[in-house]
């Protein structure tokens, strides 16, 4: 599968649980909308998946992406029911970081 760099990146970070390398890979501006919520800049985005992380210790497996769409499907899988499950992150890319995300199950 070809994904982009900074995607590979945070599949990486998200896998080793690595919170500052994942927010490294947002905009200083960056936006995620997950579970109802939304997380602003660099700092509240490491915040939340540092929590997330300490919450769930939640893999993802890329399984499909979408050029056109900047969409990823992956299967997730943690410490939180029903897993494994398939989440879907719909990005929007610049400059080589992620300007926002949305996941979605």
């Amino acid at each position: 599968m070809n994904l982009p760099n900074v995607i590979v990146d945070l599949t990486n970070a998200q896998n080793n649980f690595d919170s500052v390398a994942y927010a490294n890979c947002f905009s200083e501006t960056a936006v995620v909308f997950d579970e109802g919520k939304t997380h602003k800049g660099k700092t509240e985005i490491q915040q939340w998946i540092e929590k997330a992380n300490d919450e769930y210790q939640a893999v993802m497996k890329p399984l499909e992406y979408s050029l056109t769409e900047e969409v990823l499907e992956a299967e997730v899988s943690g410490n939180f029911p029903g897993s494994p499950i398939v989440l879907s992150y719909h990005f929007k890319l610049k400059d080589g970081l992620i300007e926002s995300l949305k996941i979605t199950g």
